[in-house]
């Protein structure tokens, strides 16, 4: 036991060396946005990686944002299109997931392939194509082409993750909800969905920072005025010659935000939904 406790523990300095590493990585940029974003344009330039301090620390970023351009709509309209996109991935995706769990079909596995296709196929190779529907819909310049864009993205990964949470739950449970009179529909949201709510999480997370993050679809899809998002609308500040700094700098600090709230508040649904997987 002893000889099994000292082995083990170089390995688990390791990990947690190999992690922290990642994590410096990772939250570094961050790190340099945030903190540059509160200094002068001057001190950005001179000592990136410094602290805002008395003489340094400046407001002007923010200032620009609010007054310059229209950062409250962009705003908006990032959190319209990521709210009911995440709502649709999250219900349609449960459903179709439940489906395939629960009944068997000559086209299940059939099915199973062509969302493993949609997984590892990039939609943005389907650019043209979805221009030319959303012009020939009249959708071009509307946050619906965005949401209908974004939840055809999130819902293979979507089905995929959610489906094999729901072939754990329990027949039984199902069976007996089914032997009460329960119909599937009840079945599905009073019985299956509170039980797979920290794979629901995990897919909320993962669906999210992409739709929150893009730029690509609001550029090609939505570039009027009215239907600008946040990563889109901080384009504003970037010119061909001079680029406002302080601007996009606060931009995207304001736009870290949501996403910092979303896992503050399902972090620990997000662990015990990758916990769970890793352990299955």
């Amino acid at each position: 036991m002893a000889s099994t406790a000292r082995t083990s523990l170089p390995r688990t300095i390791a990990a947690h060396a190999v992690l922290l590493a990642y994590t410096v990585i990772a939250l570094f940029p961050v790190f340099v946005i945030v903190i540059n974003a509160f200094k002068a344009r001057r001190d950005i330039f001179n000592d990136p990686l410094a602290l805002p301090n008395a003489e340094s620390f400046s407001l002007v970023g923010f200032e620009t944002v609010t007054s310059q351009g229209d950062f409250l709509l962009y705003f908006q309209n990032s959190l319209i299109v990521t709210i009911v996109s995440l709502a649709c991935v999250l219900l349609f995706g449960a459903m179709a997931a439940f489906a395939l769990s629960e009944y068997r079909f000559k086209g299940n596995p059939l099915m199973g392939l062509y969302l493993a296709l949609g997984i590892m196929i990039p939609i943005r190779l389907g650019t043209v194509a979805i221009l030319q529907m959303m012009v020939a819909s009249g959708l071009v310049n509307t946050l619906t082409a965005l949401i209908l864009v974004y939840t055809a993205q999130g819902l293979p990964l979507a089905i995929f993750i959610l489906s094999e949470f729901m072939r754990t739950v329990s027949s039984d449970l199902k069976n007996a909800g089914r032997v009460d009179g329960l119909s599937e529909y009840r079945i599905f949201f009073t019985l299956v969905l509170p039980l797979v709510r920290p794979a629901m999480a995990t897919v909320a997370v993962f669906t999210m920072i992409p739709i929150w993050n893009d730029l690509w679809f609001p550029l090609i899809l939505a570039p009027a005025e009215a239907t600008k998002t946040v990563t889109l609308g901080a384009q504003v500040f970037i010119g061909q010659f001079v680029t406002n700094w302080n601007a996009v700098l606060a931009a995207l600090t304001l736009a870290i935000v949501p996403v910092l709230i979303l896992y503050l508040i399902f972090s620990r649904q997000l662990i015990r939904g990758i916990t769970s997987g890793a352990v299955k």
